[in-house]
């Protein structure tokens, strides 16, 4: 019997890529946006779902259970960039992040949990984030958010392991998806003491992902991951030097790494 899988953020980039290609495998899966429109000619179904309105969440999820019964995974994909220097950047946008990347994250999982507990059986992929790794230079709030989640995913794995529920992080580094055109980008203003080296920053971001990684990497990774009977916590999805930066972090003392950090981003 095919497994059940929700994607959320599934109309575009790595969401879509996985949804497509677990579709391809013979699951039945069922991807989300805030509004599927324009989604005729996607290879499996669109609903819609918003991870900031708790009512739209239960709405979907109760729909994929009425429909097929149960919920065998949840790929946690949906989520927003955001750059700028922390100074510059105004609160109310750093909360946004937050909610939609950490709380809304969880707001899914809650969820789909109590449908796994019934079944006994369930996995749910965290999509989080190399940068949640370390702090990064004009995406501090991006890492803060994907880092809380890795740990917040932790918790949750411990939490419901009895249940027969594995909970997973699955972390991506650059891929070329169009991710730099939907995040926050904190204005360059003209009286910023940043303003030099934010500008510089931001060209170089995008540059990373237009040169990143197919998308259908990430798909792969996680088909593996749903495939393994005992998986890990932890996933890394990306380049050798994304993989090993998350090495150089624990060997090497703080000072030196961050000089490492500061030299790569020209600061």
């Amino acid at each position: 019997m095919s497994k059940v899988v929700l994607v959320t953020g599934a109309s575009s980039g790595i969401g879509k890529s996985i949804a497509t290609y677990l579709h391809e495998k013979g699951y039945k899966v069922f991807g989300t946006s805030r509004n599927p429109k324009n989604t005729e000619n996607f290879s499996f179904q669109m609903i819609a779902l918003d991870v900031l309105k708790v009512e739209t969440i239960e709405t979907a999820v109760a729909f994929i259970i009425k429909k097929e019964g149960r919920l065998d995974v949840l790929i946690n994909n949906a989520g927003m960039g955001i750059t700028g220097p922390i100074e510059d950047t105004p609160t109310d946008e750093m909360r946004a992040v937050f909610n939609t990347n950490l709380f809304g994250a969880i707001d899914v999982m809650k969820a789909v949990l109590p449908q796994m507990r019934l079944q006994k059986h369930g996995m749910i992929l965290n999509v989080t984030s190399i940068a949640g790794y370390m702090g990064l230079p004009f995406r501090g709030l991006y890492s803060a958010t994907k880092g809380a989640l890795e740990l917040v995913t932790e918790s949750i794995s411990m939490e419901v392991k009895s249940f027969g529920i594995n909970v997973v992080n699955i972390a991506p580094g650059d891929f070329a998806t169009n991710i730099a055109a939907g995040r926050y980008h904190t204005p360059i203003f003209e009286n910023s003491a940043y303003k030099e080296n934010y500008r510089a920053n931001l060209d170089l971001m995008d540059s990373h992902v237009n040169g990143g990684m197919n998308p259908l990497e990430m798909a792969k990774a996680v088909y593996d991951v749903i495939n393994t009977k005992k998986p890990n916590i932890h996933y890394k999805v990306g380049g050798f030097m994304e993989k090993f930066s998350i090495v150089l972090k624990r060997v090497l003392p703080d000072k030196m790494y961050q000089k490492i950090l500061m030299n790569h981003y020209k600061l």
